[in-house]
C-alpha cells in the first residue's frame, strides 16, 4: 500500500501542507503548473502585533506568458535580509525562537535563489527535517506528464505505483473521481478542519498562517501539524 500526494510548492506553506506531507509515503511537487499571482506559491502570511501580514516574495513575471512555477525566477535578493528581519521583530518573544533561527535564519541569510520552486523546496525539506518528516519528496517532473487535469494526476499516481491518492478538499471542483477507479487508486479527501489552538502571540488565534509560526511558537510538537501523530518529539 503506498499513499501520495501532489501538490504546487507554497512559500513557508501553512501547517496543513505539512501534515499533508506527514500522512502520505511520497509528496510530489507539481510545478509543471502554471504560476498564478497573488497565491500561495511565492508568498505567506505571519502574526504581528498589528495584525497579520504578507511576506512576498518578488517574481519576474512575463505579461500573459503560460509561465509555469518551475520556470519563475526571483527578482533579486533584498527580500531574504527583509524577511528574515520581519521574522526576527515579531517571533524573537517566543519560546523556540533561538532554536528555529539555528537552521532558519542560515536559509535566508547565507544562501541565495534564483528559481523559486528550488527556493520553495529548500524551505519545505528544511522544516520537513526538522519535524522528523521521512516522506519521499519528488518533482512533477520526474514522471512523465499526459494531457487533462484528472488524467495526468491519475496517470502520475499509476506511475508512482500508488495504491492511494490524498487530494486537498479544494480539488473537488473538478477532480473525477471515475478516472481514479479506472486505474484502481483510491480517492482520500484530506480534512484540514481537526487541527487543535496553541499558545500563539497577539491576541485572537488564527489558524492559517505560515509554518514558521507553529514552530517558533512550539518548537517539534508534531501533534500540532499532524494530529493523528501521538508522540510529540521533544
Amino acid at each position: 500500500m503506498k499513499k501520495v500526494a501532489i501538490s504546487q510548492s507554497n512559500y513557508i506553506p501553512w501547517k496543513g501542507y505539512f501534515d499533508l506531507i506527514a500522512s502520505v509515503d511520497e509528496f510530489i511537487l507539481f510545478d509543471d503548473m502554471q504560476y498564478t499571482k497573488r497565491d500561495w506559491r511565492n508568498r505567506n502570511k505571519i502574526k504581528t502585533p498589528n495584525g497579520l501580514i504578507w511576506l512576498s516574495v518578488p517574481v519576474k513575471v512575463k505579461g500573459r506568458y503560460h509561465q509555469k512555477i518551475k520556470d519563475t525566477e526571483i527578482d533579486g535578493t533584498g527580500w531574504q535580509a527583509s524577511h528574515w528581519n520581519s521574522l526576527e521583530i515579531n517571533y524573537k518573544k517566543a519560546p523556540h525562537f533561538s532554536e528555529i533561527a539555528d537552521w532558519l535564519k542560515p536559509l535566508y541569510l547565507d544562501q541565495t535563489y534564483s528559481n523559486l520552486s528550488v527556493m520553495n523546496r529548500a524551505f519545505i525539506e528544511a522544516v520537513c527535517r526538522y519535524l522528523s518528516i521521512d516522506t519521499l519528496i519528488t518533482n512533477s517532473w520526474d514522471y512523465q506528464l499526459i494531457e487533462g487535469k484528472t488524467e495526468r494526476l491519475a496517470d502520475i499516481c499509476r506511475q508512482a505505483h500508488a495504491s492511494e491518492y490524498v487530494s486537498g478538499p479544494s480539488a473537488k471542483d473538478y477532480v473525477d473521481e471515475e478516472l481514479f477507479n479506472a486505474v484502481d487508486i483510491k480517492l482520500t479527501w484530506f480534512d484540514y478542519s481537526h487541527y487543535p489552538t496553541y499558545d500563539q502571540l497577539y491576541g485572537e488565534f488564527v489558524h492559517g498562517v505560515s509554518i514558521v509560526d507553529v514552530l517558533f511558537n512550539c518548537g517539534k510538537n508534531l501533534s500540532l501539524v499532524h494530529p493523528d501523530k501521538s508522540l510529540s518529539h521533544d
